[in-house]
């Protein structure tokens, strides 16, 4: 599986990160006080048929998971830190924070995106730990550029959000994208500046800083649905995620509205 996109196929991802961006952004808007997770899965199915998308994580078996994975997207409430699995007794309630974590086909070729929202009005913490995940994430793009490493992206992250008094997930990370949900190389949220392999016009990213208020450990829930991640502590998690693309000028986010 190669690395490198064509130019033909930076052209589908383009248009697949339009068509992903705009689903996102209705389901955060969605994502209101007494709505379910499973609602929420329901709409994204809907809104993917209605873009011409196929949702590609419906059945998507990676090799940890005992079973393919059962929804369209990921929807990780509070202390979830990551592959929530939307469920119809799991209900949104003011003041909670829920991660939508969805990977679309378009034209053959594969996006990712996540955003981290406050259900309602939610506390000052939970805000300060959505914002910081955000801008976290806009760090680690501005590295990605031809001749950085991917260590700089890494390094980038850490330190802004350690410098906040938030704790990176060290088991979870970034990877490529574009021929399948993931593809290598890896791209932790933590790391030495100037390490790992050398960034080059082509590469296709998915970044996506993950991000927790209390330890950086997490529980998986192998005996319960076994896909979700918990933090070890009950603390509140949060993540953001773009499909960037590496051009000659630097990075691309291509799952931006």
């Amino acid at each position: 599986m190669s690395r490198f996109k064509s130019k033909e196929e930076i052209e589908s991802l383009r248009k697949g990160g339009k068509i992903l961006a705009k689903i996102l952004k209705e389901l955060a808007k969605y994502s209101t006080p007494g709505v379910s997770t499973e609602d929420i899965n329901d709409y994204a199915l809907k809104l993917a048929e209605d873009y011409g998308a196929e949702p590609v994580l419906l059945g998507y078996h990676p090799e940890f998971a005992e079973y393919p994975y059962p929804a369209a997207l990921c929807t990780s409430v509070n202390n979830t830190v990551q592959h929530g699995v939307p469920r119809a007794d799991e209900i949104l309630k003011d003041g909670d924070i829920i991660n939508l974590d969805m990977s679309i086909g378009y034209e053959g070729m594969i996006v990712d995106s996540g955003v981290t929202v406050p259900v309602g009005k939610t506390d000052a913490t939970s805000q300060k730990l959505i914002d910081v995940t955000r801008e976290a994430l806009a760090l680690g793009i501005k590295q990605a550029k031809p001749g950085n490493h991917i260590g700089d992206i890494s390094h980038a992250i850490q330190t802004f959000v350690e410098a906040h008094g938030f704790s990176i997930v060290e088991v979870l990370c970034g990877h490529g994208v574009g021929h399948a949900v993931h593809e290598e190389p890896q791209i932790p949220n933590f790391g030495k500046a100037r390490s790992g392999p050398e960034i080059k016009v082509g590469n296709v990213f998915a970044i996506e800083p993950i991000v927790n208020v209390g330890s950086k450990d997490v529980i998986f829930d192998d005996d319960g649905d076994g896909y979700s991640v918990f933090t070890v502590d009950g603390s509140r998690s949060a993540h953001f995620e773009h499909t960037v693309v590496i051009t000659e000028r630097g990075p691309e986010i291509v799952t931006k509205v």
